[in-house]
């Protein structure tokens, strides 16, 4: 099948679940059923691709959170008391619902989003391995140690926290809402999800599959609407006990005062300028085809991707030359296109956000040997662009553009490298391309980030900790360490005999 009849394919898959969506309504999903706003408000969610509107999505707000977290409340008890056997079952069941309404998801998501098909074909598969991950470390969830003493026995059994809420982005939105939703109710939490108001409609299909799996009724709760409304309520409701929350750090600072004054514990995934570090000793051709995948597959919006190149200055000229070949053949085009590799990003107002940082570059007499502007008059299409030859204190070295934007940064040894690395606010992954074995494990241990990758791309192992430090994020997911975020640690002391206690008061 050509690549156009594929799209043509696609398209016409796609209106399909686009024109049930709409009959259906994106609404919220409070206490087992989907509810419009409390107010009657909605919402657009338009597509990148041309900006025309796909669906109305309810506008929540104060009052729908309210509703979504005392339904939590409610049901947390049941819930929290079920066997983790039984919450293995469900969670199983979700997994194989995602799995059979793949295509819808990952159709849904790249009109909602604009991310290329060949990425979010695998979206809802990830999401399924999520749950299916997280599934079958229920029965061990409340696991905890064993502490004797003299006199006394001591051991420990987690706990869930109660009610959370789930916040999450834009850029891959059904897979990172399961990255969060299902560790949380593996360990017995339930959950208010707020989906990012740019990328909405897979939340509510989510929504939707748990139900029909068998989740039970205020278990998993989704309550669509802004940031400054919906997701401020979330943040603020007393009932709920903990935020999960990835996007930009300045507003994980502002969900952090939010929930001062009720004392949740808080998990922020933030923003990140992560460094790939290339030596010249490395294997150069693998290491250009990671340099080039990590920052700009998902058109660059990602947390996780490369988006500083830190390159050896005795090869810059020849490896800065190869990988601008290599960008200038990326295809941009429709993101139902299955040869697409770069799409239109999310919003306009994200595309001049990004459009802005070409015209920094320039200010800063940074070199734009490809890219740099437009690539096409309608719809949010910006070219993979190169900086090259930055300095590390320019803006364009320092801020977080998240688009398909590499800056190359040139270095003279080891020491510079990583004084460069850690020269900025952000903290989240490094990237580390050496044959060096000594090197490598130096670099790793130095390098201020929470994730390094030495001679790989980003590649996942769900029970590793992912997160992120300085202004990345607070805590981290994965295995037992999202356990430690959604469950608290209790211990208990019983007495062995007789032990002497002392006396007051006689």
């Amino acid at each position: 099948m050509s690549g156009a009849s594929t799209l043509d394919g696609n398209l016409a898959q796609a209106e399909q679940y686009l024109a049930r969506l709409r009959a259906e309504g994106v609404r919220n999903f409070i206490d087992g059923a989907p509810r419009p706003a409390s107010s009657g408000q909605t919402f657009e969610t338009r597509t990148p691709i041309d900006d025309s509107v796909l669906a109305a999505v309810a506008a929540g707000d104060a009052a729908d959170v309210d509703a979504a977290a005392s339904a939590a409340q409610r049901a947390f008890p049941k819930w929290r008391d079920l066997p983790g056997a039984d919450r293995r079952d469900l969670l199983h069941a979700i997994a194989d619902a995602i799995e059979a309404r793949a295509e819808e998801i990952a159709l849904l998501e790249s009109l909602d989003t604009g991310q290329p098909i060949r990425f979010m074909s695998v979206a809802a598969k990830r999401g399924a391995e999520n749950f299916r991950f997280f599934a079958d470390k229920a029965p061990e969830a409340d696991r905890g140690l064993s502490l004797p003493a003299r006199e006394h026995v001591n051991y420990t059994l987690r706990v869930p926290v109660g009610p959370v809420a789930a916040i999450t982005p834009w850029n891959t939105p059904f897979m990172l809402a399961t990255w969060k939703i299902a560790p949380a109710l593996a360990a017995g939490c339930t959950v208010v999800h707020k989906p990012a108001e740019w990328s909405p409609i897979t939340a509510t299909l989510l929504a939707q599959i748990a139900a029909e799996a068998g989740l039970p009724a205020g278990v998993l709760n989704t309550v669509h609407g802004l940031g400054e409304t919906a997701g401020k309520a979330a943040t603020e409701h007393p009932a709920i006990r903990a935020v999960a929350f990835v996007g930009e750090s300045a507003t994980g600072s502002a969900i952090m005062a939010q929930s001062a004054p009720t004392l949740k514990r808080l998990h922020l995934e933030l923003g990140g300028k992560n460094p790939v570090v290339v030596f010249d000793d490395a294997d150069l051709e693998r290491a250009l085809d990671a340099v080039v995948f990590m920052i700009y597959s998902l058109n660059g919006e990602r947390c996780t991707s490369s988006s500083r190149l830190l390159v050896q200055k005795s090869i810059e000229a020849e490896f800065t030359d190869q990988l601008v070949a290599r960008v200038r053949k990326i295809k941009v085009g429709h993101p139902l296109d299955p040869a697409t590799e770069v799409g239109p990003l999310i919003h306009p107002k994200h595309v001049e956000k990004v459009l802005g940082y070409f015209d920094v570059a320039r200010s800063e007499r940074v070199a734009i040997p490809v890219g740099g502007a437009r690539a096409a008059q309608r719809g949010n299409y910006v070219q993979p662009t190169v900086f090259a030859g930055a300095q590390n204190r320019m803006r364009v070295a320092q801020e977080e553009i998240f688009g398909p934007v590499l800056t190359v940064i040139p270095f003279a040894d080891e020491q510079e490298a990583l004084a460069l690395a850690n020269d900025v606010r952000y903290g989240l992954a490094a990237y580390l391309w050496t044959n060096d074995v000594g090197r490598a494990h130096r670099f790793a241990r130095s390098v201020e980030a929470g994730m390094v990758w030495v001679n790989s791309e980003n590649n996942r192992h769900l029970a590793t900790p992912f997160g992120g430090m300085k202004a990345s994020g607070i805590g981290r997911d994965g295995g037992d360490y999202s356990f430690d975020f959604y469950m608290e640690t209790k211990n208990i002391a019983v007495a062995l005999g007789d032990h002497k206690i002392q006396k007051i008061g006689e």
